[in-house]
């Protein structure tokens, strides 16, 4: 296995990201699903001067970005938008995208559950299409009840892959499934054979080894199911605004250069832009937790 890490947690350059994370030891970057913002030729040269390679992407499904919209045209123009982060990935050499249909911070649905499934299969049998005309893997992504009301556990998941096509897979994230499986590495088991991304966090959504995951439990389980890619480190540090917070140099009071989605997206996570200082203290203890098990 490698190690990955995503760079949409702190507002810096994406050069200042990759320096750290090449000194640090890691293998690759999940590039934020955020296409526009790069360009991708000179994106893969920063990449090859530090010996960094692109795992893939993970879609940031905010504002009207919602495969189960009842509007056909948000519909469409979602789906566009994955597309355009696919196409991204595979300028930039990289392996997989993970999808979360629907809208992250949407409760409500838009229509009735056999409406909103044959949406979602629809729109995901598009960007299965492309994906495999490039030959891109897609992982869907369950993410926590608190952020979406539509895929929430590794089943749901892989019933939605299986309808979308055989080569869909998902992506687990051990934050998530912390709170929502009632055994996570019984999850990980059922997902062997479509398990195509990894994302790790602690239960605290901290660096990995800062909370109560059975970490040397988990690397083994992906072991067990023949798992052997990426571990993908996606922390997104709760921030503490009271007295009792024990990391008080950790908030970003000035950010520079955070765009208004990834400040929504931060926020609406209960966290903010982080400090230097904070963020390099959580991208080390995350590799040094996770280098040793694999």
């Amino acid at each position: 296995m490698e190690i990955s890490i995503h760079n949409w947690m702190r507002a810096e350059t994406l050069e200042k990201t990759i320096k750290r994370i090449a000194k640090l030891g890691y293998d690759k970057i999940e590039i934020q699903g955020a296409p526009e913002l790069y360009d991708t030729s000179k994106v893969k040269k920063l990449l090859d001067a530090h010996n960094i390679g692109c795992w893939g992407s993970v879609t940031l499904m905010l504002g009207e970005r919602n495969l189960l919209a009842k509007d056909k045209m948000q519909r469409a123009n979602s789906v566009q938008y994955v597309k355009d982060v696919v196409r991204m990935v595979k300028e930039l050499d990289g392996e997989m995208v993970s999808v979360v249909p629907a809208t992250v911070g949407k409760i409500i649905p838009d229509g009735r559950p056999e409406e909103e499934w044959e949406w979602a299969v629809a729109g995901m049998k598009e960007i299965y299409d492309y994906a495999e005309s490039l030959c891109i893997k897609i992982g869907i992504e369950p993410i926590n009840r608190f952020e979406t009301y539509f895929i929430n556990r590794g089943d749901q998941a892989l019933a939605l892959a299986e309808a979308v096509g055989p080569n869909c897979g998902v992506c687990l994230d051990t934050f998530h499934m912390n709170i929502e499986e009632d055994d996570m590495f019984a999850a990980i088991r059922r997902a062997k054979g479509r398990l195509v991304g990894f994302h790790v966090a602690d239960n605290n959504r901290m660096a990995p080894g800062m909370g109560t995951i059975n970490w040397r439990k988990v690397i083994k389980t992906l072991q067990e199911i023949g798992y052997d890619k990426i571990l993908s480190v996606e922390f997104c540090s709760p921030l503490d605004r009271t007295p009792a917070n024990p990391y008080p140099n950790s908030i970003e009071t000035n950010p520079k250069g955070l765009s208004a989605e990834q400040k929504k997206f931060l926020e609406d996570h209960g966290s903010s832009a982080v400090t230097e200082a904070f963020y390099t203290m959580l991208t080390k203890k995350s590799i040094r937790k996770l280098r040793p098990l694999i």
